[in-house]
């Protein structure tokens, strides 16, 4: 437990990494609000900005805001179309960088956000294009907004796939090994709870 609880808005809590992060963050002390689409105890759709907004007003003063959640197309590169692009700009960079610009406003001096990107930005696999772009464009995000946002801080949890879902997802992934959800989790700890800032956690 650490000796400085915080208040700490988690978005995307509903799914596999937001509830590891989730029970992480509370073992820890913490007051964590969750935020999802359909579940948790707020529900807004961060992929629209006005929602964002209205996200913070109901969240009221936070000391770290987490993010698990972001949603991109899969698809075959000569598939994909300006659509499939904007809904990966949308779902995973757009709504993230909202809750960064937004947010500073809500979040206190020394406070802290926490995006989520994806082994896709540094290891690329067939039908992955949309989710290495989004994923490279939040990792250069927060290395920029991180020398302008101080002394509030900004990092990102890039992982691997799952250990935990291998079952599922590793015939996409092969030979590129897998993180447990339990080590990307405590990143999410280490930027809450540490001192760096413009840090990309590679899991």
């Amino acid at each position: 437990m650490t000796d400085s609880p915080k208040n700490v808005l988690l978005i995307g809590a509903g799914g596999t990494l937001g509830r590891a992060v989730h029970q992480a963050l509370a073992s820890r002390g913490h007051q964590v609000r969750t935020v999802g689409r359909t579940s948790g105890d707020l529900r807004h759709d961060i992929t629209d900005p006005a929602q964002i907004a209205a996200l913070y007003e109901a969240a009221g003063p936070l000391d770290a805001v987490v993010s698990a959640a972001g949603s991109v197309p899969y698809k075959p590169l000569a598939d994909l179309g300006p659509d499939d692009w904007r809904a990966a700009f949308t779902g995973k960079v757009l709504s993230q960088i909202e809750l960064v610009r937004q947010g500073i406003a809500h979040v206190t001096e020394h406070g802290s956000f926490t995006l989520v990107t994806g082994v896709l930005a540094r290891e690329p696999i067939v039908t992955g294009a949309a989710a290495s772009l989004a994923n490279g464009a939040v990792e250069a995000f927060v290395r920029a907004a991180a020398i302008e946002i101080a002394p509030q801080r900004v990092n990102a949890v890039s992982p691997n796939v799952f250990t935990e879902s291998l079952d599922t997802y590793g015939d996409f992934f092969p030979g590129m090994g897998s993180v447990p959800l339990e080590r990307v989790a405590q990143a999410y700890v280490r930027s809450v709870d540490g001192a760096q800032t413009g840090q990309i956690y590679r899991l």
